[in-house]
């Protein structure tokens, strides 16, 4: 264990792996809600991702997104990618940040991209070559990381694998995907472990779904071994359309509302994001599960 950062990075997800999992909404709304989340100190925002309409309609204006939404000085956008086709369109969108996926079970990565994760691999290296050439980087996200809904367990040894070719690929950074929720503090300690013996030079980011209520406790832990880059989607919002369960991304102003009270710098304005979840959640049309959300921040007053 290290001591406690004093700062973290965060990258909000809202836009991208939040509303790909709900009913679709006007491209103006995702405009205005990445344009707000701007305006609240997030300094990363994963804007859009660049997917075949049919496989993922809710991303089906992505260019248009792009084109339209406002890039706020000292933010970075970025957008995700499942393929070689989908990286040449997120490049000619102007992005230089891109993050390519590939699941740890075969069943998985089949159902998500119709293809074996070490097809998947192949054609990350070829992504890599591309965005390299054009002064872009990337980064690999590994997900079902801590399991898969279809085959349950999914071995430390299977995940390195598949980080250690993505590492010798190029990969700029890794991200390690808790696609549905099956993560704990044990699993999580266990795997960064593992990353940090063989690649200590690399950036990590994490990604955790609190679909069991393990998110926040999983982050603790991951904070604990002085990891500092971390996703989370305003008001909670997201998950995975080719995983059963898989709702239940922690929500931004939960993680913020924590690590801040840990004496923990995000640069985020906590008031600003509560306004922009609660936009995220009329957009959306339901109530989103974000409790602080819904309670407010621990400094918030009853009426006497």
């Amino acid at each position: 264990m290290t001591d406690m950062p004093t700062a973290l990075s965060l990258r909000e997800v809202g836009p991208r792996d939040g509303l790909q999992n709900e009913d679709p909404v006007s491209t103006e709304t995702k405009i205005e809600l990445i344009d707000r989340l701007s305006g609240t100190g997030v300094s990363r925002i994963e804007a859009v991702s660049f997917v075949h309409p049919r496989a993922i309609p809710q991303m089906a204006d992505a260019a248009e997104v792009a084109a339209q939404m406002t890039r706020a000085s000292g933010v970075r956008y970025s957008a995700l990618v499942p393929n070689f086709k989908g990286a040449e369109r997120a490049l000619d969108a102007g992005f230089n940040e891109i993050e390519v996926v590939v699941s740890a079970s075969d069943t998985h990565n089949k159902k998500n991209l119709n293809r074996s994760t070490a097809e998947s691999l192949d054609d990350i290296a070829a992504i890599i070559d591309l965005a390299h050439g054009r002064g872009a980087t990337v980064q690999v996200i590994v997900s079902t990381a801590w399991g898969c809904p279809y085959e349950g367990e999914v071995p430390t040894e299977r995940v390195m694998w598949v980080v250690n070719t993505a590492a010798a690929h190029g990969a700029d950074s890794l991200s390690f995907g808790d696609t549905t929720g099956m993560a704990t503090p044990t699993r999580v300690t266990r795997l960064i472990g593992e990353t940090r013996s063989a690649h200590a030079d690399k950036p990590l980011n994490l990604h955790f779904h609190n679909t069991r209520g393990t998110g926040l406790a999983n982050v603790l832990a991951a904070l604990q071994l002085g990891v500092t880059d971390f996703d989370a989607s305003v008001g909670g919002l997201g998950g995975c359309p080719y995983a059963p369960g898989a709702s239940g991304n922690i929500a931004t102003e939960e993680l913020v509302h924590m690590v801040e009270d840990m004496g923990i710098d995000t640069g985020v304005n906590l008031d600003a994001l509560l306004d922009t979840a609660a936009y995220a959640e009329r957009a959306v049309g339901r109530t989103l599960p974000s409790q602080v959300l819904r309670a407010g921040p621990r400094t918030r007053l009853a009426q006497s």
